[in-house]
């Protein structure tokens, strides 16, 4: 089992996003290795969403298109369709949590990433550190 002390954030370039005839909504996405683990979908209510899909990768979607803005701010739950090519790899329900404001922190790895480092305490939950010694000089 790898475990990562990051959190990626890729840009989706490229996405659509689907209105139903019941005003529900479907985000069109390039599919991500592995399965989602308890995904939300952040907006700003501006041009900017964050798909948190699970603890180790984010989907960063820019640019929202001004007539989705509304339709996207009312949705309580949107429907996330992954694609390889043409082909839906998964497909997915998720919670939108309208925020304030997206904050992007880390270090940018290509033009479309970002790795942000976890905290301290994120780091020892997933390594599960049971016991924790301060050793050294004390100042």
């Amino acid at each position: 089992m790898e475990t990562q002390y990051y959190t990626l954030i890729e840009k989706q370039d490229f996405y659509e996003i689907i209105e139903n005839k019941y005003g529900e909504l479907a985000i069109f996405i390039d599919a991500r290795d592995g399965a989602p683990a308890n995904p939300v979908l952040e907006f700003d209510g501006k041009k900017t969403a964050l798909l948190k899909r699970d603890a180790h990768l984010a989907v960063r979607l820019d640019d929202i298109h001004e007539e989705t803005v509304a339709p996207l701010a009312e949705a309580e739950f949107v429907m996330i369709v992954e694609l390889k090519g043409k082909m839906v790899e998964r497909v997915y329900g998720v919670p939108v949590e309208n925020v304030e404001e997206i904050v992007f922190e880390g270090r940018q790895t290509r033009a479309d990433e970002l790795v942000k480092a976890r905290s301290r305490d994120e780091v020892l939950k997933s390594f599960g550190a049971v016991k924790t010694w301060a050793s050294g000089s004390k100042q």
